[in-house]
């Protein structure tokens, strides 16, 4: 993944991950409609029953999920049938790493065709081992930089980070906001300045218009709660084209 962006960027582009909930209906159409609609790669998300860093939104859509009967290994399963040409992250809590086992969780997620991963509440001082099973099995770990983190902490985050770094944009849990926090461009223009590798804001970025003041500073964006909320509301077809929007939006 990082080595497609690090590309796209040089070709002058942003970035745009979705994040869609794994194991919803119609999350399959979804990932496709994305995918169609411009979107860079598909951040696919493992739905657990405390999901501490989401908002309502995505909380209610993980919960749908689970009613519906979704595990992680029947959304990895799912995963291998998803011809999209762009990279497929996960993006999941530590219990469901640890549960499965580093190794073995590895493993499945490069047999699902899944390039990276996400793994919120796994603090940088605690990562060595999965990161190391991680690497060893062809899977970037993609790291969160957090708007508190001091000066000292963010190339270390940066140095361990695979993909993109995750700059997160505000304190509090994922969902729609009326503007774009300060935040969100402040740690990202901190990371810009200590990082070549890709730098995406994501929690909070809202809408295209957010999204369009976001690249003027990051590398690209990840938009959750918002593509979620369109999936639950108006299926595939509203990801698409909500998608879409966002792109345009970001390329002018």
């Amino acid at each position: 993944m990082e080595t497609q962006f690090r590309e796209k960027r040089a070709a002058g582009r942003k970035l745009l991950v979705p994040y869609i909930t794994g194991g919803l209906a119609g999350w399959q159409d979804a990932v496709r409609a994305a995918a169609a609609a411009g979107a860079d790669a598909i951040e696919i998300g493992i739905p657990f029953s405390d999901p501490v860093m989401d908002g309502p939104i995505i909380q209610q859509a993980s919960q749908q999920a689970l009613e519906q009967g979704a595990t992680p290994v029947s959304i990895l399963h799912d995963a291998r049938s998803l011809d999209v040409s762009i990279p497929l992250a996960v993006m999941t809590y530590y219990n469901t790493v640890h549960h499965a086992g580093h190794e073995r969780f590895a493993a499945q997620l490069a047999a699902a065709g899944i390039v990276a991963a996400i793994v919120p509440d796994l603090p940088l001082e605690e990562s060595g081992p999965w990161c190391e099973a991680a690497d060893a099995a062809g899977i970037e770990t993609v790291m969160l930089a957090a708007p508190t983190a001091p000066d000292a902490r963010l190339p270390l985050v940066v140095a361990r980070a695979r993909g993109f770094v995750y700059s997160v944009g505000l304190l509090g849990v994922t969902g729609e906001r009326d503007t774009l926090a300060h935040t969100a461009t402040a740690l990202a223009r901190r990371l810009k300045a200590i990082t070549d590798v890709p730098v995406l804001v994501g929690v909070g970025v809202s809408n295209a218009a957010q999204a369009h003041e976001a690249v003027q500073v990051a590398d690209g964006v990840v938009m959750g709660a918002s593509v979620v909320r369109r999936l639950l509301e108006g299926g595939a077809d509203a990801v698409g084209e909500f998608v879409g929007d966002v792109r345009h939006a970001i390329e002018h």
